[in-house]
């Protein structure tokens, strides 16, 4: 069979069967119904109707992707081929179908071509999830941060006075997020959140404010992608502070892997009015695979999750919940603790019957 010709034809039907494929990478924004064909009235048995649809577009996309894999066992060792520009322009262009900004729809389709070089076939269906993918030249990171357990639940909280009531509650893991001009008033409150913690099992992280986190003893500094650039983190380090880092996709994730850190966040999973976001919500598609490729890691998720949503988070593989609202918001924050702290019990006994466990 001569190789597959490309052509904007060609390209659309596999950007269609990719983007249709992906769909459950947007699980958690929104549900998306399959709309009856205008050309073809509804038969009475709807659901017999749609399943001969669904096997058509199965036959169909084997057939195409089978062309695709064709071609792609011909020219994969020539990147700059015709076919191979064009097989990464068809996922560079899923990417941004599915709402992902265009560096990191570039990141996932250059990730996806390794996976397919790596494996010696493109496999449509199978979401890159390796770490040697996305980054094919490992290089060890300078610093070593002491990597955290699972964190469980993860409250972040406005001062002192919460943290000490969040710890005496039970609460694993706290985070002091103050927003303050007044130097003098920041040391004195994370000096008091710091005490607070003392004889509780309760770790405590200083957001952002990691000289006054180091000179009080925290436990943690969490920093924010832009902090990233003007905190030392070689003081962070030497001063034994776990290091707890902010990310919002791909890229940043792959920027804090170089750094090793003891956790990532991820998010914001849902859409949430604490901050202004500068991208979408992920949803627990997305979620679940950056959970997937950063499972080495102990992993926060974060952003608009309320109690209604804790189940399906931590089935998406983290292992920690962050919640602003949930607790300081509630009407007896003690209570809710232990209810949020049941949901974390429930999956760990559910791991333990797993087989093998």
């Amino acid at each position: 069979m001569s190789t597959l010709h490309w052509h904007p034809d060609v390209l659309s039907l596999t950007l269609a069967s990719l983007h249709s494929h992906m769909m459950p990478i947007r699980v958690g924004l929104e549900s998306f119904a399959q709309s009856p064909s205008e050309l073809s009235p509804v038969p009475a048995n709807q659901e017999a109707w749609l399943a001969e649809l669904s096997a058509k577009q199965t036959e169909h996309d084997q057939a195409l992707f089978a062309q695709v894999n064709e071609d792609f066992a011909l020219h994969h060792q020539d990147p700059s081929s015709l076919s191979m520009t064009q097989l990464l322009k068809a996922l560079l262009t899923m990417g941004r179908t599915l709402e992902f900004t265009q560096e990191e729809s570039l990141v996932l389709a250059q990730a996806w071509m390794h996976q397919s070089l790596r494996e010696g076939r493109f496999e449509p269906l199978k979401w890159p999830t390796r770490i040697k993918d996305f980054v094919p030249k490992e290089r060890g990171s300078e610093f070593h941060f002491e990597p955290c357990e699972k964190l469980k639940l993860y409250a972040i909280l406005p001062d002192a006075q919460w943290v000490d009531r969040m710890a005496q509650a039970g609460v694993p893991t706290v985070q002091l997020r103050v927003k303050s001009a007044d130097r003098g008033a920041l040391s004195r409150e994370v000096k008091e959140a710091v005490q607070a913690v003392k004889g509780t099992a309760t770790q405590l992280f200083i957001n952002d404010h990691w000289q006054e986190a180091i000179e009080h003893g925290a436990f943690g500094v969490h920093l924010g992608q832009e902090d990233l650039q003007s905190a030392s983190l070689k003081e962070i380090e030497q001063a034994q502070c776990r290091l707890g880092v902010s990310t919002h996709g791909y890229t940043e994730m792959l920027k804090a892997h170089a750094l090793r850190p003891s956790y990532m966040a991820l998010g914001a999973v849902f859409p949430t009015t604490l901050k202004q976001m500068q991208t979408l919500p992920q949803g627990l598609g997305r979620l679940s695979a950056y959970a997937q490729l950063m499972s080495p890691y102990s992993l926060v998720a974060i952003g608009g999750i309320d109690e209604s949503q804790f189940q399906a988070v931590l089935s998406c593989g983290v292992g920690s919940i962050a919640v602003v609202r949930a607790l300081v918001a509630a009407d007896k924050p003690e209570v809710q603790v232990k209810k949020l702290l049941s949901y974390f019990e429930r999956s760990e006994d559910d791991l333990m019957g797993l087989p093998g466990r």
